[in-house]
């Protein structure tokens, strides 16, 4: 079935619940998606020494993250959510391109 929305073979589209009762909810999949950001938002606040941990463990959590916002709302949602992740983390995603490249990379201090 088709939705309204912008995410037309979308699973989650407030457009096509019929039963009009209550305020329509933001998914769990953008909910997350949320308090990733605001986490990665703090992480980028810590000292350079202490953004590793927490910044490597958001870095595995983004394409899990990406792809069920993909899933769930299609493929709009899915590559805002990819273009933000690409826009937030571009210096761990050069400095890991050039090692998988063979090269040795600087690493900030």
């Amino acid at each position: 079935m088709l939705c309204r929305c912008f995410a037309a073979n979308s699973r989650y589209c407030p457009a096509d619940r019929d039963n009009g009762a209550g305020p329509d909810y933001m998914s769990w999949a953008l909910g997350v998606g949320a308090a990733w950001v605001l986490a990665a938002t703090a992480v980028a606040m810590l000292p350079m020494r202490r953004q590793y941990v927490p910044g490597v463990i958001l870095l595995i959590a983004a394409p899990v993250l990406i792809a069920w916002v993909w899933a769930t709302h299609g493929w709009l949602y899915g590559g805002a959510a990819l273009f933000a992740f690409v826009s937030m983390f571009r210096n761990p995603l050069i400095y890991f391109g050039k090692r998988a490249l063979g090269q040795r990379p600087e690493v900030p201090k």
